[in-house]
């Protein structure tokens, strides 16, 4: 578990990030914002390469600056690339791996495993200088993965990966989640986040907006309507009594008169009212979708 603890980083007069206070358990979190919003700083601090202007980071109540024996237990792959291109990405992860700790024929046999882990094959017998973006990631995703730490930091691991690549590394983030480890990634890309984890983080202009599932952050922002659409047999019938209930602000009807969106304050209020209608009335329900329990709408509220 990482605690950060009223954490703030500062580069002369920019603020890195700005007070914040969260903790990473098992499983897999993403830690969301737009590029500038800070996750690189927060990264590079939970991966005890920055000393925190205040605050602490502790991993299980030790401190990660400067601390060895905490830092064991943890894998970064960083957001920039630091290569040595002339050896081969298998020879780079073991390399990595010899410097984790493990013995020249451990850090061979964990890196053979970490590369087919992340899809990498035989791929990773290439040249890092001869390697794609997409290539290049996965061998920094190895290379965290070499030592099987507990806790796993990737910061924009998914960047310049094709659309297989990606879906192979989603799964395998997914995987090391359920497997008890501690995952952290950062994205900007809001549906990439979307398929690893409900867990989040939002982060913006270096403060945390939100933190926890995106059912229960939505929730939290209850005062914004939530706008559901519905399609029946006969939309103008229901509306007539959606109207007149205090949980709908607003109705709109679509294009062909039998779907229609509400704007609905009060969600469980309008789910039981419906409910009452729909066995009362014969109204054929063929969809009831609320449009905006997502992470992008979200998203979109809380920066706005």
């Amino acid at each position: 578990m990482i605690r950060v603890e009223n954490v703030s980083k500062w580069y002369g007069l920019v603020v890195g990030v700005n007070r914040i206070s969260l903790t990473i358990e098992p499983g897999v979190t993403g830690l969301l914002g737009v590029n500038g919003a800070g996750k690189s700083t927060l990264l590079n601090l939970m991966a005890g390469l920055l000393r925190p202007s205040s605050g602490s980071v502790d991993l299980d109540g030790k401190p990660l600056f400067a601390n060895p024996e905490a830092l064991k237990c943890l894998g970064y792959c960083p957001s920039p690339d630091h290569f040595y291109e002339d050896v081969s990405g298998l020879e780079f992860v073991a390399y990595l791996g010899r410097l984790s700790g493990l013995t020249p024929a451990k850090a061979r046999e964990r890196a053979r495993a970490a590369c087919d882990e992340v899809a990498l094959g035989e791929e990773a017998s290439k040249r890092v200088r001869s390697m794609s973006k997409g290539m290049r990631q996965k061998v920094k995703m190895a290379q965290a993965l070499v030592h099987d730490p507990p806790v796993l930091l990737l910061d924009e691991p998914l960047n310049g990966m094709d659309p297989p690549s990606r879906a192979q590394a989603i799964a395998a983030i997914r995987r090391w989640g359920e497997q008890g480890k501690c995952v952290l990634v950062s994205s900007h890309m809001l549906h990439e986040v979307e398929a690893m984890t409900s867990r989040i983080l939002l982060l913006h202009h270096g403060k945390l907006l939100a933190s926890g599932e995106v059912p229960q952050v939505r929730q939290a922002i209850a005062s914004r309507p939530m706008h559901v659409f519905v399609r029946c047999a006969d939309a103008r019938a229901l509306a007539s009594d959606l109207i007149g209930w205090p949980c709908v602000q607003s109705v709109s009807f679509g294009s062909e008169g039998k779907t229609l969106t509400a704007e609905v304050t009060d969600m469980g209020d309008f789910r039981l009212r419906l409910g009452d209608i729909m066995a009362e009335r014969e109204l054929g329900l063929e969809i009831l979708n609320p449009l905006d329990d997502n992470l992008s709408a979200v998203f979109s509220y809380l920066v706005a």
